[in-house]
């Protein structure tokens, strides 16, 4: 799941994305390996979204079990639509 949320009073500055990994993921090495293969990801896309965006990103218990490729897709997808949101949301403030 990816939360995203433009404001007016972070317009030009770079995105910013943290990561919400809880126990239901697993134990502390799960999490902790989670939360660098995301992070490894967003880094990947973080050039692509629009400046001034927070974004949060809460990995799902399937999450541990997913290969990069599955991973890689459910956050495209979640991203997508996370940031279609706030952009039409920022729009209509």
């Amino acid at each position: 799941m990816v939360h995203a949320h433009r404001s007016s009073t972070r317009t030009g500055q770079p995105v910013r994305v943290g990561f919400v990994v809880s126990r239901a993921v697993g134990n502390a090495v799960v999490r902790n390996r989670t939360k660098r293969r995301l992070r490894a990801l967003a880094a990947q896309r973080i050039g692509a979204l629009p400046e001034g965006l927070d974004v949060v990103v809460r990995a799902a218990p399937a999450a541990a079990q997913c290969d990069s490729g599955q991973l890689a897709q459910a956050l495209d997808r979640c991203l997508e639509r996370a940031v279609r949101q706030a952009v039409a949301s920022s729009g209509r403030s």
